[in-house]
């Protein structure tokens, strides 16, 4: 038994790793971005792909890589695309041009888009559904937190020296968490899938729409009306096929019929506006830092350093409020604890102290701790252990849509309420800007809230404990295989 514990802590050190990678990767790029424009000499529309490019890969290839990892194999999904991460992060590193740059983050964000659903649901079917596995996805995605905030602050102490470090420091992480994963990560020992043949049609079509949706939504404030509708327009055709493909294909890449799990589609939901709310304030925040108020990208990443907070609190605080009062209430309660937080903000000022900004930030750490995690258990729970991969997909997708869509929403916003170069004028546009991530927040407040109504109908028929304590309930889900 001893020996099975240790192998569990084991798989949760490396794969918690691994998250913590991903996201300390994002973050020491976006502060990098600047030196990287002056060493390499790239006009601002280069720049952006050098961002745009990850995105690109990450989101548009995720509900592949999540499927892949049920059908080939986790473990061998995982350790061949960390193989991928660790050798083009380095190679971007060497980068002499922007096309050499660009073209290593797309394949990095390939690479993360097969790797992360696989490590999420080796996970979930390494520990039992209930308190165990609860545990263990909230120290997982604290992890994962923690590592964007650590980011923020490695970054600019490696960009200080040379911002080639930023994508050198993941490679020595790459490998050692590589060399772990080989000890650590077992190796299945159940039946292998019933089916192992590729939906080619589905996959194809399921990754020209995500492609061109996230290129649609990441370029709609660099580029015209027009070719934003267009690519938009592309990009819900090609998901018009995929939808009438999976529907008359005998092995669909994504099983239709997952989607009648409310509590899914609401986690979906969640995580998609909640991206979309903490991406789009941490953006405009770090402009009214750095543009507005003059601060350093070190001073910067330093006063951003407290939202960290979630990455102590979810591995801590958060499983004793999930055991006590359920999933969807403390989802909820991070929610509201966000619009709190964003709200606060709405009044700043451009004279404004830290001291003032600091109940936003502490608060925006709390609300990321208590629903990032649980968000997470709500997506898989009840999902079926060999469509464990999908559900990591379908989740790791809705982050990413979100993070595209705020990201882009709120820099429209900033743009359009900025009539000038004044202070005056700046302070005007961030304020707009700032209701997107509210309004992301609210909405998303008010998603969850269909999950209480529903929590509370099962306490007053008596069915299940765990729906009576406001987890998420779980509602029949066909098996694959069965009419969609």
């Amino acid at each position: 038994m001893s020996a099975l514990i240790t192998r569990k802590w084991g798989v949760l050190i490396v794969l918690s790793g691994a998250i913590f990678l991903e996201g300390i990767d994002i973050a020491m790029l976006n502060v990098a971005l600047p030196a990287i424009r002056a060493d390499l000499g790239l006009a601002t529309g280069e720049l952006q792909w050098v961002m745009s490019a990850y995105v690109l890969g990450y989101g548009g290839f995720m509900l592949l890589g999540g499927r892949a990892a049920d059908l080939f194999g986790r473990r061998r999904m995982f350790l061949f695309w960390l193989t991928v991460f660790l050798l083009f992060s380095g190679l971007g590193g060497f980068a002499t041009e922007g096309w050499m740059l660009i073209t290593a983050r797309f394949v990095t964000g390939i690479a993360a888009a097969f790797m992360t659903p696989a490590g999420l649901s080796i996970i979930t079917t390494t520990y039992a559904e209930g308190p165990e596995r609860d545990k263990a996805l909230l120290i997982y995605s604290g992890t994962g937190a923690g590592g964007f905030t650590v980011g923020l602050v490695v970054g600019g102490l490696l960009t200080s020296v040379d911002w080639r470090w930023v994508f050198f420091a993941p490679v020595v992480l790459s490998l050692i968490l590589l060399l772990a994963a080989l000890v650590w990560v077992p190796k299945p020992q159940g039946p292998a899938p019933v089916s192992r043949r590729v939906d080619v049609a589905g996959a194809l079509s399921v990754t020209a729409a995500l492609v061109l949706i996230v290129l649609g939504i990441e370029r709609a404030s660099h580029t015209t009306a027009a070719w934003t509708l267009g690519t938009l327009g592309a990009g819900l055709l090609a998901l018009g096929v995929f939808l009438a493909v999976e529907r008359r294909t005998a092995d669909p890449l994504v099983r239709l019929g997952i989607f009648r799990s409310a509590p899914l589609v609401r986690a979906n939901i969640g995580a998609m506006l909640l991206a979309a709310g903490f991406f789009s304030f941490q953006f405009i925040v770090v402009l009214y830092l750095q543009e507005l108020r003059g601060w350093s990208t070190l001073e910067t990443s330093l006063a951003m350093l407290v939202v960290g907070l979630d990455a102590i609190l979810s591995p801590t605080l958060t499983p004793r409020l999930v055991a006590r009062f359920g999933n969807v209430r403390v989802i909820f309660g991070g929610l509201l604890t966000a619009s709190l937080a964003y709200a606060l903000f709405l009044r700043v000022e451009a004279d404004w102290a830290y001291a003032a900004m600091f109940p936003s930030l502490v608060l925006i750490g709390l609300s990321f701790a208590l629903a990032y995690g649980p968000l997470t258990i709500a997506a898989t729970e009840g999902i079926a252990e060999h469509e464990q991969g999908l559900a990591g997909g379908l989740l790791y997708t809705s982050f990413q849509f979100g993070a595209a869509l705020g990201l882009s929403a709120a820099t429209a916003v900033n743009v359009a309420g900025t009539a000038s170069q004044s202070a005056a004028a700046q302070l005007d546009g961030y304020r707009a800007a700032l209701l997107v991530p509210l309004v992301a927040a609210l909405v998303a407040t008010v998603v969850t809230a269909f999950g209480l109504r529903r929590g509370r109908r099962a306490l007053a028929t008596g069915s299940g404990a765990r729906d009576a304590a406001g987890a998420p309930e779980r509602e029949a889900v066909p098996a694959a295989g069965q009419p969609t």
